[in-house]
């Protein structure tokens, strides 16, 4: 695998991971929820922050494993030129990404809400570009 293609799956991991946790940990949703839904956290119900913060949970928690997947790919199977593995790793961050940036999309177009739909865009763009490089469909397997 080339170490541009590693480098940049690598920051997906880490981004990925992080994003993750802070949504994990966060004590209430992201600024733009509020914005979107017209309320605070504060003005919730206790039912529709247990909702919401379940919601927090289960992304944080997707995050946090496509990040830890791709991780774990770059540094077992993907370096020891497992094929198999330098096609997984991209179709796991599109798998998670392409859904979170229509979501956030989504959220955009129908809301006065700004969510930072650039950021999953940032990660699709350096994942397509870390599979491109890396190239693991070409006879030239690449180092």
């Amino acid at each position: 695998m080339r170490k541009a293609a590693i480098f940049l799956y690598f920051g997906v991991g880490i981004v990925s991971i992080i994003l993750g946790l802070i949504y994990i940990f966060s004590p209430t949703f992201m600024p733009y929820h509020a914005v979107a839904i017209g309320r605070e956290w504060v003005e919730l119900t206790t039912s529709e922050q247990i909702l919401f913060s379940a919601l927090l949970d289960l992304a944080g928690a997707g995050w946090i494993a496509v990040g830890v997947a791709v991780i774990c790919l770059i540094l077992i199977p993907a370096r020891r030129g497992e094929i198999w593995a330098r096609y997984l790793i991209p179709a796991l961050v599109f798998i998670s990404y392409i859904p979170t940036l229509l979501a956030t999309l989504s959220v955009l177009n129908a809301t006065p809400a700004s969510p930072p739909w650039w950021g999953t865009m940032i990660v699709l763009i350096a994942t397509m570009a870390a599979f491109l490089i890396d190239r693991p469909y070409s006879k030239d397997k690449g180092s």
